[in-house]
């Protein structure tokens, strides 16, 4: 594991988190392959080695291969695999299990409008499994991975609460993800209200830094590597729509914090609210402040790009407060995200 990733876990481990109740459980992590859930796995296991969490582990995939590559510096007797495809497997794993996050989306934007019917599938069906999951194994608590994207085009003066939502336009393809994620939440406070499950919702800002995946092509990813080949940043829009971050050692505190700090049916923005600028600004400050002003932003749109997926441009800014009131603060600002991403990235 390169040394940044240990970095962070390091701090991780050092945080003010109630390790007591968590020590000795059980954890099922879904889309365990994916930017959050192998994050999650990894930093349980590291736990394990440093801290003496004495955590076992279910990593939920599709492909073992896949997972063997990702996780080849944490074989342990401590981690399984459960192999399933949600949208159309059972969830089995023999024993108890005190914990799940449930992780696992479509997150490729371009996946989204090619195929927006599986987009859908996977998120309504999977949770949908892995809360009747949650009801059989009598689980402490079930944090379910959301997105700001339910917030669709938020019509609020100033700062965005989890109460604010906006305006989502059914009739674009491109709904599929952020309808999903509402309808998910939706049955995440049904199935706390009619089975008593305690269920929490993240809604995460985009979440990068050390840990992404080498098919990483999100944004981020796309400026990074501009930045460290020397390339000029390309836009395929104006770059007008508000971004809202967090780093991915902060995005794992948070959610391991939501576990034990959270309430049942409710919902929490997981943001660093000083890290929101639009995307023409994002692109700026990493030629300027990343690569030394070595390369420029460049805007080339063409003639038809909802073929790439985007999301609809949208103004917000994430309120956070909520999930500051449980004792959470992010503390890697953007500038930092970046230069600890990229020597993440680096072969």
């Amino acid at each position: 594991m390169k040394n940044v990733l240990v970095e962070d876990f390091k701090q991780l481990a050092e945080r003010n988190i109630p390790w007591e109740e968590l020590r000795g459980k059980t954890f099922l992590i879904t889309g365990a392959t994916g930017l959050i859930g192998s994050l999650l796995v990894r930093f349980l296991l590291y736990a394990n080695e440093t801290i003496g969490l004495n955590a076992k582990v279910y990593a939920v995939v599709r492909n073992p291969e896949k997972a063997d590559k990702i996780f080849a510096d944490n074989k342990t007797n401590a981690l399984s695999y459960v192999v399933a495809d949600l949208e159309k497997d059972e969830v089995t794993c023999t024993g108890t299990c005190d914990y799940i996050i449930h992780a696992a989306a479509v997150t490729a934007s371009k996946i989204m409008v090619s195929d927006p019917v599986r987009t859908i599938r996977t998120a309504i069906d999977g949770t949908e499994k892995m809360l009747q999951f949650a009801v059989e194994k009598k689980v402490s608590a079930f944090v379910y991975i959301s997105s700001m994207e339910i917030y669709g085009q938020p019509k609020t003066e100033g700062k965005t609460t989890e109460k604010d939502l906006g305006y989502v336009d059914i009739e674009s393809v491109r709904s599929c993800y952020p309808e999903g994620k509402r309808m998910c939440e939706c049955l995440c406070t049904a199935y706390a209200s009619q089975y008593d499950v305690n269920v929490i919702s993240a809604r995460l800002a985009q979440t990068f830094g050390a840990g992404i995946l080498p098919t990483e092509n999100r944004v981020f990813a796309q400026f990074a590597r501009s930045a460290m080949n020397g390339q000029d940043i390309v836009l395929h829009t104006m770059g007008t729509s508000e971004g809202n971050y967090v780093y991915t050692r902060d995005a794992v505190k948070a959610i391991i914090m939501l576990l034990t700090e959270g309430m049942s049916g409710q919902a929490y923005n997981i943001a660093n609210e000083d890290s929101h600028m639009t995307i023409r600004q994002m692109a700026e400050l990493v030629a300027k402040e990343i690569a030394d002003n070595q390369i420029k932003v460049v805007i080339d749109i063409p003639k038809d790009n909802r073929s790439l997926g985007y999301a609809p441009g949208v103004k917000m800014w994430l309120d956070a407060s909520k999930m500051k009131s449980l004792g959470w603060n992010p503390e890697v600002d953007l500038v930092e995200s970046y230069r600890r991403m990229m020597k993440w990235m680096e072969r």
